[in-house]
């Protein structure tokens, strides 16, 4: 398998999903096309439906660089927006719209054939950071590893209490909708490049998938980008919580890959652990608790972030990721997106006072 993994290690890039709404009802508008357009400061995408568009920042050399795509990519799409009468909005779901109402796009559409039901009702709206590394097997180490801090970074990001007008008692609604695709959640463990290659092969020789794109787990390894793709999280509202969060991840990746420098071998956890860590984190958030593994001990889930964000400060320092770092603090100290929604919905028990605040929250 041709792979990428030889460029500069540790450059980022930022994906996210994004709503497009009317600017009055805040429902969701099939409008995408009316949307797309060049951008200077990265790629302005359709997704697989019609309300839903992504923005994309290039390879940046730190999140700090990063940063200054993704405001000129949500700036840009809001003022393109603005003169047809629309608005943008982020978070995990939108709260109240039905996936019955959202078209596909006039694209090729192979998830709508290949999957029916289980893509139509895909209206959810998530992040990905993308890191930069040099090497496969540092790449398939660095995945290997990613596996054990998912639960913490969606517990983090949850942002998606509503779905179909109703409040789910999820913090991330999204994540559980997700779960209803093949090749999901918690990635297998492969022993390097080797194994990697030869079980992708495997798939693509039975004709199950056209490629490794078609893995949408967790974390994944991109070799056409040569870099590795952490994709649990959903989207934020305020960008500066989308970009602490990939610093976060920045770092976490950094600190792998210098594991796998020095010859160290990864713990080793039993996977149905890490599955259920990641369900209470899709339940409770920032709180509940997790499970410290390898340990047993049950420890809250702000603990464990608070633990894995003083470990990261000095390699984001060494990445010039440290300043967007701290949004990851407002995170544990103000509540995730979920909480913050349900704070304003708890008020009137208005979903569409949980849209403008979003709307607005975006725009901020």
């Amino acid at each position: 398998m041709e792979h990428k993994f030889r460029g500069d290690p540790y450059t980022i890039g930022i994906e996210e999903e994004l709503m497009i709404l009317d600017a009055e009802s805040l429902e969701l508008v099939n409008a995408i096309e009316s949307l797309l357009e060049p951008s200077p400061a990265g790629e302005i995408k359709p997704e697989l439906m019609e309300s839903v568009l992504e923005v994309a920042t290039g390879p940046c050399a730190n999140t700090a660089e990063a940063g200054e795509q993704l405001r000129a990519l949500r700036a840009q799409v809001r003022e393109t927006a603005a003169r047809k009468n629309l608005t943008i909005g982020s978070a995990g779901t939108h709260p109240f719209a039905m996936w019955e109402d959202q078209r596909i796009v006039a694209r090729p559409r192979y998830l709508v054939s290949a999957l029916r039901f289980v893509a139509r009702q895909e209206l959810i709206f998530g992040v990905h950071v993308h890191v930069g590394l040099d090497d496969p097997d540092k790449a398939i180490h660095v995945a290997n590893g990613m596996r054990v801090h998912i639960p913490v970074l969606l517990g983090l990001s949850a942002n998606s209490p509503f779905w179909r007008a109703d409040a789910t008692g999820l913090a991330s609604t999204r994540t559980p909708i997700f779960r209803a695709f093949p090749r999901v959640g918690i990635p297998p463990t492969y022993k390097g490049w080797e194994d990697y290659e030869k079980r992708i092969e495997f798939m693509i020789n039975a004709r199950v998938i056209e490629d490794y794109t078609y893995l949408w787990h967790d974390v994944r390894p991109h070799p056409n980008f040569g870099t590795v793709e952490i994709r649990v999280m959903d989207s934020q509202t305020r960008v500066e919580h989308t970009l602490g969060l990939a610093a976060l991840v920045h770092g976490l990746v950094k600190e792998l890959a210098e594991h796998f420098d020095a010859g160290k071998r990864l713990s080793r956890y039993p996977f149905e652990m890490l599955d259920e860590n990641k369900w209470l984190a899709a339940r409770h958030g920032l709180d509940g608790e997790l499970v410290d593994l390898p340990r047993w001990d049950r420890v809250t889930a702000r603990a464990l972030a608070r633990r894995l964000l003083d470990r990261m400060g000095e390699h984001c320092q060494d990445l010039g990721s440290l300043n967007e770092l701290e949004a990851v603090r407002d995170l544990l100290d103000r509540g995730n997106g979920a909480a913050r929604q349900v704070v304003v919905y708890e008020a009137n028990h208005d979903l569409r006072e949980v849209m403008a605040e979003i709307v607005a929250a975006t725009a901020a």
